[in-house]
């Protein structure tokens, strides 16, 4: 071979090794793990989001209560009022739900109220859903979750006709006591006045009571302004939901896809539960049936509001946890009627919620929807209920 060409091609492998080896000198590609293969050098998965299903189970029980209230929020007042008495506080969901019912009493009055705590697997977030028996309505829901120990929530409300946040604070958890905060802010969060402080003492030998609809702790709150209560004469309505309260046989009839013309029914068979609270001036129901379609897990919020003499139907379920847009309306000649606006395929439509054909031992429940304002209803929904005999006595 002609020696030109020889020192030619060791000049060209000689640069070659060259560029390689510095290529390699400034990539420095690391080695392969043992065991590892180049097409497994994947970025490792974030860790696990906190599953918080289970923060409150720490508050299942009964309480002692006590309560600090500043009277006239953001006005600059510092007058405080004090109350005392009890919280309990009951699963719903195995845990991913729970209802808190309040009792206390004080210098200037009664404050009986309820908070309805509801558990979103989707955002790992929980509601706090506050309602007090003077208004029989609940506030917008306070929305947040527990980290290091400590739940954080928050909403927008109006206090005096301006908006305002709220933000509702627990903390100093142990196993036998806890603190709530609700704090108010009318500047967008840079200053929080704290207006309402409760300390619950856990009481040991009525652990037993929680089992019966809770007495929500103070700072359960999570609403702008609790109100005190005061006894005297109410319209019968809010009595109306007291054939209702025990343990249902229940079968379910489901219209699969409702509004499409379609006609295939899905059914289920199971039970509810419907239990006092506030004697009688609300009720909390709870549903679980099953069918070849599914498993259905639900509960009915239902709120007396003494100024309207109507009822409020609260509806959510476990799969997303939120509460529905209210159902209201009232009984008449044996009759409930309940009637919404809301959303249904992203289109706007009516809901009329019915019971009828009540009796000591049955009733019948009806859902219907109306896409042209009333003027047609198409049944989406029926529930019949027989009442377990064996289980009577659950009733209270």
């Amino acid at each position: 071979m002609n020696k030109d060409v020889m020192t030619a091609n060791s000049r060209y492998l000689f640069w070659r090794a060259s560029l390689l080896a510095l290529f390699f000198l400034v990539i420095k590609v690391p080695p392969l793990v043992a065991g590892q293969r180049e097409d497994d050098k994947r970025p490792s998965a974030p860790a696990m989001e906190h599953d918080g299903q289970h923060d409150f189970d720490f508050e299942i029980g009964t309480w002692k209560t006590h309560l600090w209230r500043l009277v006239d929020p953001l006005t600059g007042s510092t007058n405080w009022v004090e109350y005392e008495g009890t919280s309990i506080v009951r699963k719903i969901w195995n845990g991913r739900a729970n209802l808190v019912e309040l009792k206390v009493d004080g210098s200037t009055g009664h404050i009986e109220g309820l908070n309805l705590r509801l558990y979103n697997p989707q955002s790992r977030q929980w509601s706090l859903n506050f309602a007090n028996s003077r208004g029989g309505t609940l506030s917008p829901p306070t929305i947040g979750e527990f980290k290091n120990g400590r739940g954080e929530f928050f909403s927008q409300e109006t206090l005096n006709g301006r908006a305002i946040l709220v933000r509702f604070v627990i903390s100093d958890i142990t196993t036998d006591s806890c603190r709530f905060e609700q704090a108010f802010s009318d500047d967008g969060g840079k200053t929080w006045e704290v207006n309402w402080i409760a300390i619950d003492t856990r009481v040991r030998d009525e652990t037993d009571k929680a089992s019966s609809v809770r007495v929500a702790s103070p700072g359960d709150s999570g609403h702008a302004q609790a109100e005190t209560h005061s006894s005297g004469a109410e319209h019968n309505g809010q009595h109306d939901f007291d054939f209702n309260i025990g343990t249902w046989t229940t079968h379910v009839s489901r219209l699969l896809q409702p509004l499409t013309g379609s006609t295939t029914w899905a059914e289920y068979e199971g039970t509810s539960v419907v239990r006092k609270v506030w004697n009688g001036r609300a009720s909390l129901f709870e549903l679980e049936v099953d069918g070849p379609a599914g498993r259905i897990e639900g509960m009915g919020l239902r709120l007396y509001n003494p100024q309207s003499h109507q009822w409020s139907l609260n509806w959510a379920n476990s799969r997303d946890g939120t509460l529905t847009q209210p159902a209201i309306g009232e009984f008449k000649n044996g009759r409930g009627e309940f009637l919404d606006h809301e959303s249904f395929n992203d289109r706007a439509i009516f809901a009329r919620n019915s019971f009828s054909d009540v009796t000591p031992n049955s009733s019948r429940f009806e859902q219907a929807f109306s896409s042209d304002g009333g003027k047609t209803w198409e049944t989406n929904w029926v529930m019949t209920f027989t009442r377990a005999k064996d289980e009577a006595n659950k009733a209270h």
